[in-house]
């Protein structure tokens, strides 16, 4: 490059956009080898690595007997980075860290043009700031390459009106598709904004808008279903079972458990969460039949009830079972979306008063992101919004021109308010689905604060108080947050008085005739403090990554009343959850709290055990010495693993488990393949008794751990407990546990207690 090239280039460079990638790129790399990660999709990548079969269809094991509960585009770049520096929490957390800094990158692209590069460079710095983004991108949970899709698809529509070209517009709608086939109908909370954005904003007749938004449809839809069409067409028998679905189906997969079933939780059609004595329902499972690879009689098996090991998350979005008005409750999978019998009813009745509050996301209502329980994830900036959505239409009322500034806004509204009302409502979503709003809240405050200083400095009656009232409401709700948080009284206190202060101050400079933006930025920046403050705190914390809460809540993920209040850990604990509150994952497997999920990667691929161990996740009842027995972090059973290494004959699965939730640590550690045969939560119906015993006497599977929980997996999975039992051997505790691990065993009791089987034919 030559000197004047060098030159103009070094103009073209915005050094504070520069600034904040690097802010972004530190918080979002922040210790991020000892973040952890969520083993259920670590599992799944592993598996992936190992065979085309199993890489296609997301498969959980590498045998290809059951997948994950979302399609495989996310996780096909997980395990590509994976395959590139090796498998290790890093690299399957390296593709989200990466997206996030993208996606704060696209903030200035999409903002500046339309209103300045200030607005655009405040936008890219409010999404770098937002807590929950930031928790949800140092997580290997497929949201943060979702939101990054979503924004490209926004940079494509926004091309498409400025060209004028329908392809543009095919580029945005394919993205959203590809969306589709990371976390299914999530990624259609932005078609609103992208088709209304078209219809509002393109120079041309009416005719061909239509036309053109109809044609985008069709596109969308074939693109999205591409995935789920061609694994359904495939005979269930030549692939794996489709985890957290009842019919062995991705469309009921997308359209149920990740549809509607988000929006009026995962009970709709059953008893409720206190009668899960009488939650399930009937069923037909005997057209459901499967084999992995197209080599055993049948991947179908029925989830032995509960889950082996003592592990307690399944109440999730990943794997907790689907209902609907024919499928067995999910009150039966421990700690589900309904939680244990005992639960039922149980703390008062506090367990949230149904799925949404289970979760630990408030109550439904206009009110839900206010709330203790929300609002400190996003909503930090929401009042100043309100204040520039007030300048919006005063100044369309003035011009009465819907101008392409108008329209820009109207964009990011249409992305807005659509998801804060499907928040308000939803009665199944963790708190990190709320990352999806930070790119509409990131636009929107640029573009605020852009317009409301406009109204500031030109003095415009009314309209010119509107930011400092906006910069002291947003303060005051701050402060709220504070409050509602249990934190220092001091902080709550000196929010307010800073929040007072800027007002006064910003109210006396408005008698001037001269103004100066430093100090209404300062007030801006400021506003910044408190989210940052709770990012910092987030990106130190362990026990966030399967279901990433921002803030100093606990990591499990809320479970109503317990939720993020300090003493959920150790409940779970004293109940004999081994992990601790860590464990209870409403989206997928165990939390790695902090460190390597899988270990240390071996020369030859496998996966040494971590030694790390969490003492909050061991009963109060058991050893002092438990942890040196059992890696309490995975549930590894290191007394069992080398039990089975002994006795196995190379049958294709080295052990059958009731759930994901067993088997993640035994894939992750060694390399043989672990079947779980009732998915995540234990009541996938993925297998029959019929099945299993034609893969038992095919020498398929001989070793099965069930655990001691009874009846939480439902009907089917208690008929495959019921035929283990009859047809296979018990094998004694002593052979197979050291004296530890059985103590620890016995002091888990009814939630926690395991017992090893083998066929023998």
């Amino acid at each position: 490059m030559e000197g004047n090239e060098m030159k103009a280039f070094m103009k073209r460079v915005d050094y504070l956009l520069v600034g904040i990638l690097l802010f972004s790129l530190g918080l979002n790399f922040y210790h991020l080898n000892n973040a952890g990660t969520n083993t259920y999709y670590t599992a799944a990548v592993k598996s992936m690595m190992q065979n085309s079969h199993a890489f296609f269809y997301a498969s959980f094991d590498p045998e290809g007997f059951i997948t994950v509960d979302k399609p495989p585009v996310a996780l096909w770049i997980q395990t590509l980075s994976a395959k590139i520096f090796g498998l290790s929490d890093f690299s399957v957390l390296l593709p989200e860290a990466l997206a996030g800094v993208i996606s704060v990158f696209l903030m200035y692209i999409l903002v500046k043009p339309n209103f300045s590069r200030t607005a655009g460079l405040l936008s890219s710095l409010v999404l770098a700031c937002s807590p929950i983004f930031v928790a949800v991108v140092r997580t290997n949970n497929v949201d943060s390459i979702l939101i990054l899709t979503l924004l490209i698809a926004a940079w494509a529509v926004m091309k498409a009106v400025d060209q004028k070209k329908l392809g543009w517009l095919i580029l945005s709608v394919t993205l959203i598709g590809v969306g589709f086939n990371i976390k299914m109908l999530q990624a259609y909370m932005v078609v609103p904004a992208i088709f209304l954005f078209y219809w509002m904003a393109v120079k041309l007749t009416w005719k061909k808008r239509l036309l053109h938004l109809i044609a985008a449809t069709v596109v969308m839809a074939g693109i999205s279903l591409s995935w789920a069409v061609a694994v359904d067409s495939v005979p269930a028998s030549e692939r794996p079972y489709i985890g957290s679905s009842q019919t062995n189906s991705v469309l009921e997969l997308a359209f149920g458990y990740n549809g509607i079933q988000r929006l009026l939780g995962q009970n709709k059609g059953t008893k409720s969460m206190g009668s899960a004595s009488t939650a399930v329902q009937n069923k037909d499972n005997s057209s459901t039949t499967n084999t992995s690879n197209g080599q055993t009689p049948s991947n179908q098996s029925a989830a032995a009830s509960g889950q082996a090991q003592g592990t307690t998350s399944s109440s999730n979005n990943q794997g907790a079972a689907v209902t609907d008005s024919s499928s067995s409750s999910n009150t039966q999978a421990p700690m589900g979306n309904g939680a244990p019998p005992n639960f039922q009813g149980g703390m008062g009745g506090k367990m949230g008063g149904g799925t949404g509050g289970m979760f630990g996301t408030g109550t439904a209502g206009p009110l839900r992101l206010f709330s203790s329980e929300l609002s400190g994830q996003i909503s930090w900036l929401l009042p100043f919004i309100l204040f520039a959505v007030i300048g919006l239409f005063a100044e369309f009322r003035k011009t009465k021109k819907f101008d392409m500034r108008i329209k820009f806004a109207a964009f990011w509204l249409t992305w807005l308010i659509p998801m804060m009302i499907f928040f308000s409502m939803a009665q199944f979503f963790h708190q990190y689905y709320l990352s999806m709003m930070g790119p509409a809240i990131a636009a929107l405050v640029g573009i605020g604060w852009t317009m409301l200083w406009n109204y500031f400095t030109t003095n415009d009656g009314w309209k010119s108080g509107l930011l400092p009232c906006g910069i002291l409401t947003t303060f005051l709700f701050e402060a709220l947050i504070l409050n509602q948080n249990s934190q220092s009284k001091f902080l709550v206190v000196g929010t307010v008085l800073v929040g007072v202060i800027l007002f006064i101050l910003m109210v006396q400079r408005m008698k001037k005739e001269t103004y100066s933006p430093a100090l209404p930025m300062a007030a801006l920046l400021a506003l910044l403090i408190l989210p940052l403050y709770w990012t910092g705190i987030t990106i130190n914390k362990t026990n966030n990554a399967s279901t990433p809460i921002a803030g100093p809540g606990s990591g499990m993920g809320g479970m109503g009343g317990m939720g993020g209040m300090g003493g959920g850990a150790r409940m779970a604990a004293n109940m004999g959850f081994p992990g601790g509150a860590g464990n209870i994952a409403p989206e997928g497997a165990q939390d790695t709290s902090g460190n390597s999920a899988s270990g240390s990667q071996t020369q030859d691929g496998s996966m040494t055990p971590p030694t790390n161990q969490d003492s909050a996740s061991i009963p109060a009842s058991a050893p002092a010495n438990a942890g040196k027995t059992m890696d309490n972090r995975n549930q590894l059973n290191t007394a069992l693993l080398s039990y089975l290494e002994k006795n196995y004959d190379g049958e294709k699965y080295f052990l059958a488990t009731d759930s994901t939730q067993t088997a993640a640590p035994y894939i992750l550690n060694t390399d043989y393949s672990v079947m779980a045969m009732g998915g995540f939560s234990g009541s996938d119906p993925a297998l029959t008794p019929t099945k299993l015993e034609k893969m038992a006497k095919a020498g398929y599977v001989k070793f099965f751990l069930i655990s001691g929980r009874g009846g939480m997996g439902g009907n089917q999975s208690e008929s495959v407990t019921q035929w283990i039992k009859d047809n296979c051997e018990e094998v004694p505790s002593s052979e197979w546990q050291s004296a530890t691990s059985s103590q620890i065993q016995t002091s888990f009791g009814r939630f926690g207690g395991e017992t090893l089987y083998v066929y023998k034919d």
